[in-house]
């Protein structure tokens, strides 16, 4: 156990669940995007779509989605902020069946016309979890420099994945593969002991049948 799980995050409040954990959510599907984004739609499950004006969970999904940090003291403005930047956003309640209470549904739309479609859960403590993306379930946490590969699944295409990266002197640290159907298309995340630069991660999407590699640092 380390501090951050016994005294929660640095953060604008005022629940650790509904506000820090929210910014997390909207800094991984901000990253996963890749650029500015000119349009959100945000579905909120559970006690987010009860609490989320209250607890300032629309707020949070925004900033998060912009950039900020939890500990940023523009998260009030931000509904502001991105009204400003020309970001159209809007928020309803929905139900995902088996989802955690604290459960956002994020679909982004960024300038080049590219889209993103993130599942994620507050867990507590501002902790999180990232269930799917773009329809693909994954499992991540956002404490560690993370892969979310998408590929064609076919023989050889994770070994020489993982392969790759041993020969960077990465290691894993915990591996998840998803797949629609076999021989279709499969996302593999990785999470890794240590920082990955821009250029290595071009280098892996070269790697035969890697159609798409995203990289997060912790958030």
């Amino acid at each position: 156990m380390n501090v951050f799980d016994i005294i929660g995050p640095v953060m604008i409040g005022p629940s650790s669940s509904h506000t820090a954990g929210a910014v997390r959510i909207g800094r991984i599907a901000g990253a996963l995007l890749g650029e500015a984004p000119v349009k959100a739609e945000i579905g909120l499950h559970g006690s987010f779509a009860k609490t989320y004006k209250g607890h300032g969970t629309d707020k949070a999904l925004a900033a998060g989605i912009m950039g900020m940090e939890p500990s940023d003291g523009r998260i009030r403005q931000s509904l502001q902020l991105a009204a400003e930047r020309g970001m159209e956003i809007s928020f309803y309640e929905t139900h995902i069946d088996g989802a955690h209470p604290n459960t956002a549904l994020i679909a982004l739309t960024g300038t080049s016309g590219k889209t993103v479609l993130l599942e994620g859960a507050s867990i507590g403590g501002g902790n999180i979890r990232i269930r799917k993306v773009n329809g693909m379930g994954v499992d991540v946490s956002g404490e560690a420099t993370t892969f979310i590969i998408l590929h064609n699944d076919t023989p050889g295409t994770i070994a020489a994945v993982t392969q790759f990266l041993a020969g960077q002197n990465i290691n894993i640290g915990s591996f998840r593969l998803n797949r629609r159907q076999k021989g279709g298309l499969a996302v593999m995340t990785l999470e890794v002991d240590s920082p990955v630069t821009a250029q290595l991660n071009r280098a892996l999407e070269q790697l035969p049948n890697i159609i798409s590699s995203t990289v997060l640092a912790p958030q």
